[in-house]
């Protein structure tokens, strides 16, 4: 018999168990015919969220332009938006050739780790992370070293943690803000001494703010790229949360902070996205409307919203449970939730998440998922309306109650 195939070493150092073993498992029991309540993935078109009617017309109405490949970087219409809406946010010194469109946040983030790193350089990134930022690094040649932004402390990052981990290895710094998983809004002090660490350093920031504009209760986002003046920041966000359009694959990068020294960085990152040709061209006619017209996530975060609602149904129901607890989040749609510690040796999140599937049928991430070092948290999306919510924990008090 043939040896099997084997894959690629560097696959030693990637996990995206969001839509892992235990995702897969779902599937299974649903093909057996349980219905299964998935909190695993922050997809609003699951949960009845649409897409803005202006959006979808924009799209419609721009098809027959659709059909060739675009520029590399993007069509201009939606780069010049993005543009316009980082002078709005007090960044300045942007044009429309340091904006890149990528197919989703994603795709951007790979491209942006596979032009700026050699084998064995380092990047700094949160832990808790999302997942797909450590895969990245490690897919491209690099070397994770997760700096500590720990429960008791709000979640936020460890600026001392962070500066004992740079080396002369280190080429950047990536951050999450508002931060999935825990759901964290950084404080403009915070980010000032991560700036100040970078440009220090001589890092680029890496700044994922695809939640910027899902905040709660009077938090305030500020964006990075207002910071950044004497290094390079690249700032990612996109159409897939704020205006629930995951399925349309749309991210922006943009290039800010010391655009000289960012030159060939710049051409590397073009290079990158001519070879992939173009992101997908039909949907990007619906960024320009997006970022010009309404806001109608304001209306969903804020009291009486249906965002608002599902996050405040989470948190009166952590309050409620005598098994769990919760640092509130500010920002994002996920809640980050803490095994009472009278679970430690008999019940860790990868455990408590695969029970909790078979037997109540509840689909939840394991902490340990986002590359945490501690194994008694779990993270369920804020998208069910509070109905759906009030059953799943329901469901939890009753996974949790016979090993208490």
């Amino acid at each position: 018999m043939e040896q099997p195939i084997q894959t690629s070493t560097v696959l030693k150092d990637v996990r995206y168990e969001i839509r892992g073993q235990l995702a897969n498992h779902a599937l299974e029991l649903e093909k057996r015919g349980y219905e299964i309540i998935s909190l695993n993935i922050g997809n609003p078109g699951l949960f009845g969220f649409r897409t803005p009617e202006t959006m979808r017309l924009a799209m419609i109405e721009n098809l027959a332009q659709a059909e060739p490949y675009c520029h590399q970087k993007g069509i201009f219409p939606a780069r010049e938006a993005v543009v316009m809406q980082q002078q709005d946010r007090g960044v300045h010194g942007v044009t429309a050739d340091e904006v890149f469109i990528g197919n989703g946040v994603s795709e951007l983030i790979d491209l942006s780790l596979r032009a700026l790193l050699n084998p064995g350089d380092e990047v700094l990134v949160p832990s808790p992370d999302y997942p797909l930022w450590s895969a990245a690094v490690a897919l491209n040649g690099g070397v994770v070293r997760h700096y500590a932004c720990r429960p008791e402390n709000d979640f936020m990052p460890d600026i001392d943690d962070m500066e004992r981990l740079v080396s002369e290895r280190t080429r950047a710094v990536v951050v999450i803000n508002p931060n999935n998983p825990s759901g964290a809004v950084y404080s403009r002090e915070t980010l000032d001494a991560i700036v100040a660490l970078a440009e220090r350093h001589g890092l680029v920031v890496l700044a994922d703010e695809i939640y910027d504009q899902m905040l709660y209760d009077g938090a305030e986002f500020i964006p990075m790229a207002t910071l950044v003046h004497n290094s390079v920041c690249l700032s990612y966000s996109g159409l897939s949360k704020i205006y629930r359009a995951c399925g349309y694959r749309v991210g922006w990068c943009v290039f800010s902070g010391d655009l000289e020294r960012a030159s060939d960085y710049l051409h590397g990152m073009e290079l990158l996205a001519a070879l992939r040709l173009c992101s997908n061209v039909p949907s990007q006619w619906a960024v320009q409307t997006a970022l010009g017209g309404f806001q109608s996530i304001v209306e969903l975060v804020s009291p009486g919203g249906r965002l608002y609602q599902s996050r405040q149904a989470i948190i009166d129901c952590v309050a409620a449970s005598d098994y769990l607890s919760l640092q509130k989040p500010m920002g994002a749609m996920y809640a980050f939730i803490r095994l009472d510690p009278r679970f430690a040796g008999k019940l860790d999140d990868q455990a408590f998440a695969l029970e909790l599937l078979e037997k109540q049928h509840v689909l939840v991430a394991p902490g340990t998922s986002f590359n945490t070092p501690y194994a008694d948290h779990f993270r369920v999306t804020t998208l069910p309306d509070p109905e759906t919510i009030n059953t799943v924990f329901e469901r939890i008090n009753a996974c949790l109650a016979p090993h208490a």
